[in-house]
């Protein structure tokens, strides 16, 4: 018989296994478990492998019964999938801290889009199934929901930013057959990956900010959010530069709570006219660290409970 759900005073977070070795946490994870570990919590494996390919028993074999609340810290994992780790932890007495319904709220565009739209390119999307390109007239209908210009083709979680040309970017959304092209192509990358269906979102200038010294900063800042409060601001990990311009997160806060997850991540960026963007929002289990960014900063996230706000530590990163 599974047993009840406990709360427990110790943290408890699941990684990913290192796929060689189900012993050891994924070399990717490894140093901020190591972290989680010194700070007095507990790092526990789960089999991402398994749990992707439906296997969600094999997946949290290595759980303990009775574990109680879990964070998740590790690669992503499709809204679907997560929902099945949930009830295959509950089975075993456990859950995620973040709830499944919180997890979908916070990692796909439609779930936080309503929230933040004030703060983030004007967006529309339509259902799609892996592998099948709406037809032009379609995708037609849904562009005319959007300011006229140039557009950006994303699934529900992602872009493919990396083939800007060829399957992410669209010069001008009125061009039926530019836009089937691209989003043609999304669909085509995007393979067995595609996550709920085809995103249109206006496309926005952004410009490089300046740090308070005058410096070059990172043109993306990624804003880590635990229960409504900013707590760490690091450069995005594909920016080229470490150093930080803070935004003002005041009118994101607001979303943010209102968004009522305990744990996001909010992307932010530098419209050409001084306005702070939001660019993506994500949940936090699932979001990647930049390298070099203060790891124990980090980890206080998911060890501790609310806290006041910081002056900025240097380094690329400012606690919050």
């Amino acid at each position: 018989m599974p047993t009840t759900p406990t709360e427990d005073a110790t943290t408890t977070v699941l990684y990913c296994h290192d796929p060689l070795n189900e012993r050891r946490v994924d070399a990717h994870f490894a140093a901020e478990a190591r972290h989680v570990r010194a700070a007095g919590g507990t790092a526990l494996l789960v089999d991402h492998d398994a749990l992707i390919a439906g296997d969600t028993d094999r997946a949290v074999a290595r759980v303990p019964a009775g574990a109680g609340s879990l964070w998740y810290r590790g690669w992503m994992v499709p809204a679907g999938r997560y929902d099945a780790l949930d009830a295959a932890l509950r089975r075993r007495g456990c859950r995620l801290a973040v709830t499944p319904e919180e997890y979908r709220r916070a990692h796909e565009l439609p779930g936080w889009y309503g929230t933040f739209a004030g703060l983030t390119p004007a967006s529309t999307w339509l259902a799609v199934a892996p592998g099948r390109t709406p037809d032009p007239d379609r995708l037609t209908a849904l562009a005319a929901d959007l300011p006229p210009g140039a557009g950006v083709v994303k699934d529900y979680v992602k872009s493919r930013k990396h083939e800007w040309d060829e399957a992410c970017y669209v010069p001008d959304l009125g061009d039926a057959a530019a836009l089937h092209r691209v989003v043609g192509r999304f669909v085509e990358l995007q393979d067995e990956f595609l996550a709920g269906g085809v995103v249109l979102r206006a496309f926005e200038d952004f410009v490089a900010p300046l740090t308070p010294a005058g410096t070059a900063a990172a043109p993306e800042v990624r804003v880590w959010w635990r229960d409504g409060v900013p707590r760490l601001v690091t450069a995005h990990p594909d920016s080229p530069v470490d150093e930080v311009a803070v935004p003002d997160l005041e009118p994101v806060r607001a979303a943010v709570e209102a968004l009522g997850c305990p744990f996001v991540t909010t992307d932010m960026a530098l419209r050409e006219d001084g306005v702070w963007r939001v660019v993506e929002v994500g949940d936090g289990q699932v979001g990647d660290l930049r390298n070099g960014v203060d790891v124990d900063a980090f980890v206080r996230i998911l060890t501790a409970g609310r806290a006041p706000l910081c002056t900025p530590s240097g380094s690329g990163t400012t606690r919050l």
